[in-house]
């Protein structure tokens, strides 16, 4: 993206030029998840790619089976328990409805890249925060759903009987047909 985009383009907020920009584009339009899914980076997986990724991550377990075979923390109960109450939520209601910040539990960032990399939730859209006033100000800020919210659950589940490892070969195989240049291994450290 940098090497194809202009250094003035960048944080310039020309939803045309400004990939800051097209970021939030892509995710309110619920066609694609967006979030951290390449090595705890942010990064786009198409609707069509992302149960091989959840088939890949989840290792066949829905949340709820994870946390019951004590393979998820109490920590990422809380945000997925939220999630699961709300249609979506922007970071900071999140944050403060799974009982998180002054007073409460430490490691937000943490449980919400490991729940993006295991696919259980995704960048759903971008919000700014309103002042009391109802004014908008600050940076656009992250809106959370659950996967199978956006995608619904029977697609978000549909590679399931693919185990993780086919799962995983089957995604750097198509990365590797995208990007011939790359290496297995840089695929490989991709997509941890």
């Amino acid at each position: 993206m940098e090497e194809c985009t202009l250094a003035a383009s960048w944080w310039s907020g020309s939803r045309e030029e400004d990939p800051w920009e097209w970021r939030e584009i892509i995710a309110s339009e619920g066609k694609v998840a967006y979030g951290k899914l390449f090595n705890n980076k942010a990064g786009f997986v198409s609707r069509q790619w992302y149960p091989l990724f959840a088939s890949y991550r989840r290792d066949g377990y829905d949340f709820d089976s994870r946390y019951e075979d004590g393979l998820a923390s109490r920590k990422c109960k809380k945000i997925i328990d939220a999630l699961t109450e709300y249609e979506k939520l922007p970071s900071y209601e999140l944050r403060a409805l799974a009982g998180f910040g002054a007073g409460g539990e430490k490691g937000f960032e943490g449980a919400m890249a490991l729940l993006q990399m295991q696919t259980y939730i995704t960048v759903r859209d971008f919000r700014r925060k309103r002042n009391k006033k109802n004014e908008e100000y600050g940076w656009p800020v992250a809106v959370y759903s659950l996967s199978e919210k956006l995608f619904g659950e029977d697609h978000v589940r549909s590679a399931y009987q693919v185990d993780g490892k086919t799962a995983k070969q089957e995604i750097i195989k198509h990365l590797l047909d995208k990007f011939p240049a790359a290496s297995y291994e840089d695929m490989v450290k991709c997509i941890r």
